[in-house]
């Protein structure tokens, strides 16, 4: 082994260079608190390994962005802990790279001749940032859509340049592929190449000017050499903190945690909320008024940026103590400690909001159907194509959308206009007959004038509901109606005296609708397609009429995927026992 290594050395000089990095002299000797920048690049490198492959699976466009990460997470195997631990593997990095400024800050290390070399650490927690903020599109999700569509949309507000950066980042007026693949390039790419250079850049300069040595240490004379006893720290405090983002990814996963939302939808009503450090920013933006969001947005960072950058020359006195420099520590804490009051404030806001609570479950109910879905395979059309997988669900979040304003449909929504759970069965519309005025039903919209049924007896009654149930039949479909019931239930509507109200056919064109719906095809799909687009048609509640039409503001798909919904919440109630 000896002859090979001298054989190798000759033509390398290996250990010219091994002793270069381990025989370096540490002043006032090994100390756990020099371990922060061996931590940061040892999480640089479990980034860039799981980012390398991850990059093997992911394809970055808008139609296959989603899918290929939920690929990721939950067909791959364990892939979940390769997109995990790069997940959490980014918040690590920003939590030791602020204890690493912190650190910098309280030894004094800013000060000449280390000036760059701060500023260098300043750029590489900038570019950290810029990481996180391009990744978290990537996955094309809710979550990573609506929160860069926030930081896009502030960018856009600045004074001057604003739309114009903002049409840079995006590829164009709007999101799509070109947005995820300009994200993608400098995640990738740009931010990598840049990352590196000025890593390199950074160490270089370490070793010229050396560790610098706390207030309270020892001469430089007293100094030891990096290896055995830094080494050993280094390593440690680095394999300790990958062995924790190990740790948290594995218990959110037995947790069942989501990691991964519902794919992107531009037309959906998301509440977004950032990823934790940039949750500060978001709640001060929350404080001022919104003509100068886009303001303080861009001059909040670039203050307190410029303010680090000019502390070597503000502080210039010679001691290196934290008592001498008080003012300027004092200072500096507050900067972080003003973020953690303001992110816990967002926190304390989000946890006592009851419709925040409310979207959060919403939004996690449909991430884990999309997950679901996703494993019978995701369209030509992209993340969202997961849905035609199941057209309830895609009903159910039009409805969420666009419905629950008024309506409420499985807990979800406000009582403005009829319930929907299950609309139009058989229960339902015998609870409607005995209180149409009922808060339920029309009691709280302006075509509430219809008075309780009263038939002759309960059988009439009970005829009467599978008559009207029997309506939203569709033509040539298998029956579920009993038909002698039936029969007997249109008898019955003619001797309660129902039609002194209530037409069968639809009235003439040029009507314009007395307020009470013609009840013929009642509940058929064509029937409710026409009522969405034109609920203030002669035929349904014509000038008495206060919903407003779906026309123009639900595509065909979710058109579709409403009138499914409803048929289906038509159909949960089962038809009563033939007695």
């Amino acid at each position: 082994m000896a002859r090979v290594g001298d054989w190798l050395d000759e033509r390398v000089g290996h250990r010219a260079l091994l002793h270069a990095l381990l025989a370096h002299p540490v002043p006032g000797g090994a100390r756990w608190a020099y371990v922060f920048g061996a931590t940061l690049l040892a999480l640089f490198a479990l980034q860039a390994a799981t980012g390398i492959a991850l990059a093997t699976v992911y394809t970055p466009s808008a139609t296959t962005a989603w899918s290929s990460v939920a690929y990721i997470e939950a067909e791959l195997p364990l892939g979940w802990l390769l997109r995990g631990a790069h997940a959490t593997g980014a918040s690590a990095i920003v939590v030791v790279a602020q204890l690493h400024l912190l650190q910098v800050m309280l030894w004094g290390a800013y000060k000449r001749p280390r000036e760059v070399t701060w500023w260098i650490g300043l750029v590489l927690f900038a570019c950290v940032l810029a990481f996180a903020l391009t990744g978290y599109l990537l996955p094309w999700d809710q979550k990573g859509y609506w929160a860069t569509q926030v930081a896009t949309s502030l960018a856009g507000a600045v004074p001057a340049v604003g739309p114009w950066l903002q049409r840079l980042v995006q590829g164009g007026p709007s999101y799509g592929t070109v947005t995820l693949t300009h994200f993608y390039a400098l995640h990738v790419l740009v931010l990598p190449l840049v990352t590196l250079a000025l890593v390199a850049a950074h160490v270089a300069l370490f070793r010229k000017h050396g560790v610098t040595p706390s207030w309270r240490a020892a001469p430089v004379g007293a100094a030891t050499p990096f290896w055995p006893h830094q080494a050993l720290r280094d390593v440690a405090a680095a394999a300790l903190a990958i062995g924790a983002v190990a740790l948290l990814v594995a218990r959110a996963h037995r947790a069942g945690e989501i990691t991964l939302e519902a794919p992107a939808d531009p037309a959906s009503a998301y509440e977004a909320r950032p990823e934790w450090y940039f949750l500060p920013l978001f709640q001060l933006l929350k404080l001022v008024p919104g003509s100068l969001e886009g303001v303080v947005a861009i001059a909040v960072p670039l203050v307190v940026g410029g303010a680090l950058v000019l502390l070597p020359f503000v502080d210039r006195g010679p001691s290196r103590s934290p008592r001498a420099r008080l003012r300027f520590v004092v200072a500096v804490a507050l900067i972080p400690l003003g973020a953690m009051a303001l992110g816990g404030l967002a926190l304390v806001e989000d946890a006592r909001s009851e419709a925040h609570g409310k979207a959060r479950v919403r939004a996690e109910t449909e991430a884990r159907r999309a997950l679901t879905l996703a494993r019978g395979g995701v369209g030509t059309r992209g993340g969202e194509a997961v849905w035609d997988n199941d057209p309830l669900t895609r009903g159910r979040m039009v409805f969420a959308e666009r419905c629950a304003g008024c309506h409420v449909l499985g807990g979800v929504g406000e009582r403005e206009a009829p319930d929907l759970d299950g609309w139009s069965s058989r229960a339902w519309i015998r609870d409607f007959l005995h209180a149409p005025g009922d808060e339920r039903f029309y009691g709280k919209t302006k075509a509430n004038r219809m008075k309780p049924v009263k038939a002759a007896t309960a059988e009439d009654f009970e005829a009467l509901v599978e008559w009207i149930y029997g309506l939203g039949e569709e033509e040539g479909a298998p029956s579920t109606v009993d038909a002698a019931k039936a029969a007997r239930g249109a008898a019955a509507f003619r001797e309660v005296g129902c039609d002194d109200c209530h037409e069968l056919a639809p009235p003439a064109a040029d009507d314009d609708g007395d307020g009470v719906p013609a009840l013929e095809g009642r509940g058929r799909a064509s029937w409710l397609r026409a009522f969405l687009l034109a609920p203030g048609a002669a035929r349904f509640f014509g000038r008495k009429n206060d919903m407003p039409s779906m026309k123009g503001k639900l595509d065909e798909v979710e058109l579709e995927a409403v009138v499914r919904l409803l048929r289906a919440e038509r159909a949960r109630d089962p038809a009563p026992a033939t007695r």
